[in-house]
């Protein structure tokens, strides 16, 4: 009788530790927490998470091996989901900032941070403002601007401009809403999201009134000390990027946006 509950009970460990993932599939499975809408680097189309960001982290994945299971959040609390464990990876063109990488791990860089002030169109002839129409970041002072919570661009509002009056969305889709009505006067976020909002609204007369590039890398997001998935995405990026499949996804999504030295053929 012993024998036999001694073996029961080793048999059942072994299905335990097989469906916790001892040397079953599914561990294999890495769970990324992503946005659904900020094209063109994170979407949802036909039901799949796509976007520059997402089709770069599968090329990654397939040079090695990794099997991704992709998922939507706010921005705002991506970081922190990562950190509990909620999530493996975030894809989300975050950008490395001194004050993220106290919470995650981030891998190389894979771009950069380019961003825009965008407006509805002014009613001057193209060249000649009206008096207080926004042309660069001197004329947010004193106006209502959208920028997404905790992002880069939140950042250089508040740094940038001290006296606009910044109104913080969770996402991108709110944050043009408000711009669209008219509840803000600018909306402070990236250049490919800003362009794309130009072209997909037509009837809301948008405008991107100034672009810059800056310093800040982007870089996909992993949970601190997870040096093992880190090597992973960083080797298999740079052989995505020596095979050329990296510019060919860039030229794909962000055709507009520069081309970081290293990166290009």
């Amino acid at each position: 009788m012993k024998k036999i509950l001694l073996t029961t009970l080793v048999a059942g460990l072994a299905a335990t530790l097989t469906a916790c993932g001892g040397s079953g599939e599914a561990s294999d499975t890495l769970r990324v927490g992503t946005l659904g809408d900020a094209p063109p680097n994170i979407f949802v189309k036909d039901g799949t998470y796509t976007g520059f960001d997402n089709e770069l982290l599968r090329a990654i994945a397939a040079k090695k091996n990794l099997k991704l299971e992709f998922s939507a959040t706010e921005f705002s609390s991506l970081l922190g989901q990562v950190s509990s464990g909620r999530y493996d990876i975030a894809s989300s063109a975050i950008a490395q900032t001194d004050e993220r990488k106290k919470t995650v791990d981030f891998s190389d860089a894979y771009d950069f941070e380019t961003m825009s002030i965008q407006t509805k169109q002014g009613s001057a002839d193209a060249g000649h403002p009206h008096p207080g129409q926004i042309t660069d970041e001197k004329g947010l002072s004193g106006k209502r601007v959208a920028v997404i919570q905790a992002t880069v661009g939140d950042r250089w509002l508040t740094t940038t401009v001290p006296d606009a009056k910044p109104v913080r969305f969770p996402d991108y889709a709110a944050a043009l809403t408000a711009l669209k009505t008219g509840a803000v006067d600018a909306y402070v976020l990236d250049q490919s999201i800003a362009e794309k909002n130009v072209t997909e609204n037509p009837d809301a007369k948008l405008a991107v009134v100034k672009s810059f590039t800056t310093d800040v890398p982007h870089g996909f997001a992993v949970r601190k000390g997870n040096t093992d998935l880190l090597g992973k995405l960083n080797d298999g990026l740079k052989q995505v990027v020596k095979d050329g499949t990296w510019l060919k996804l860039h030229q794909q999504f962000l055709p507009t946006a520069p081309v970081p030295a290293g990166f290009g053929s």
